[in-house]
């Protein structure tokens, strides 16, 4: 393996851009401290390290064209660096089988291609262009509910060796039947369903976990999320939400020592905003009880940009990979996925989590 850390990207929309141009940042801005990762070198690997080989997008405004001009086409909305003042490379975007990864509230703004080819087709196009940029690792950020593309993409790392990052809440990592196709071929996965630096999920279970840990008893508690770029317009269709309820639901009732009965409980996406961009909101209450049953509640209001939020968790994510496939270490990789992911194939508390990730990077 070369030293730069060849990736590949699926679903090249906001999330993407921000981690790009975070990374391009950062290489701007050289006195600047990198914020937001585990540590600024895992295994001797840097954030200037990873190199975006190639894309593959659905969109018509995307495919066919370099990367560091897709990252700026609309619906995107992240213009942290100006597009002038990147970097040209020779990485572009490719096509991706549409399956069920454009949801009826955001097709518009996407304008998927019309293909004329079959999926086994397009299956064989990717290898082969994954094969000549020699990625290593695919990094999926598809639209939640794209469970039937996310499979997809894991088959094509399965197929050629190329380890596997899902960010979103379509479980291939958590679950057992994927995570021991992975386990069988040797090759790594991460996932599922990303963790913000300071997102809401994080903040939620951190603070049940407190509660739960000072011998509170909580009775009820909610999370509701309200955002405006297309990752929230896409969650207006409840359908596609149902993996995602459940990856921050469980990412929360995994921190209690009793669970809450499913009616007292809720943690979701509520509504697309648009005039807030990709501008995240989120409002949090815990009510429970204390000594001699005395009632108490909690409030929070939490407001972070939605990408800046998971770039450096990804980034982190990337690096693990690459470490698992340096030590030849396949299936699930459960330190990195339960640190980083709502949704691992084992829950732990995020201390335990990450302290367990830095023995995997120490090798032990």
């Amino acid at each position: 393996m070369s030293d730069k850390i060849k990736v590949a990207l699926v679903g090249i929309g906001n999330c993407f851009s921000g981690l790009i141009q975070g990374i391009e940042y950062y290489k701007q801005n050289p006195s600047q401290e990198v914020t937001g990762i585990i540590h600024d070198k895992l295994a001797g690997y840097g954030i200037h390290d990873i190199d975006f080989v190639c894309g593959f997008d659905v969109a018509e405004n995307k495919v066919g064209i370099p990367l560091m001009n897709a990252i700026y086409e609309s619906p995107n909305m992240v213009n942290w660096i100006p597009k002038d003042k990147m970097p040209k490379t020779d990485a572009k975007i490719y096509e991706s089988p549409i399956l069920d990864g454009v949801g009826i509230w955001v097709e518009n703004k996407i304008n998927p291609l019309t293909s004329t080819k079959t999926d086994e087709q397009l299956a064989e196009e990717a290898k082969k262009v994954l094969k000549e940029t020699g990625a290593e690792i695919i990094v999926s950020y598809l639209p939640v509910g794209s469970d039937k593309v996310t499979q997809f993409w894991a088959q094509v790392c399965l197929d050629t060796g190329i380890a596997f990052v899902n960010c979103i809440p379509s479980f291939i990592a958590s679950d057992e039947t994927w995570a021991k196709k992975f386990q069988d071929k040797n090759i790594p996965c991460i996932g599922d369903d990303i963790k913000g630096q300071v997102g809401a999920t994080i903040v939620h279970r951190t603070l049940a976990k407190l509660c739960s840990d000072r011998g509170t008893k909580i009775e009820k508690t909610y999370q509701i999320n309200v955002g405006g770029n297309t990752d929230f317009l896409n969650m207006k269709e409840q359908d596609r939400l149902v993996s995602k309820r459940i990856s921050k639901t469980e990412s929360v009732q995994s921190q209690l020592k009793e669970r809450l009965d499913d009616d007292q409980i809720y943690v979701g996406p509520s509504d697309f905003i648009p005039f807030l961009g990709n501008t995240k909101l989120m409002f949090m209450r815990i009510e429970g009880r204390q000594w001699a049953n005395i009632p108490y509640n909690m409030e929070v209001r939490l407001e972070v940009d939605d990408k800046a939020n998971s770039a450096g968790i990804v980034v982190d994510a990337i690096r693990l990979a690459r470490i698992a496939l340096d030590r030849g270490v396949g299936g699930p990789i459960k330190p990195a996925s339960a640190y980083l992911m709502k949704h691992p194939i084992e829950q732990t508390s995020d201390v335990k989590a990450k302290a367990a990730c830095e023995d995997f990077v120490a090798g032990k």
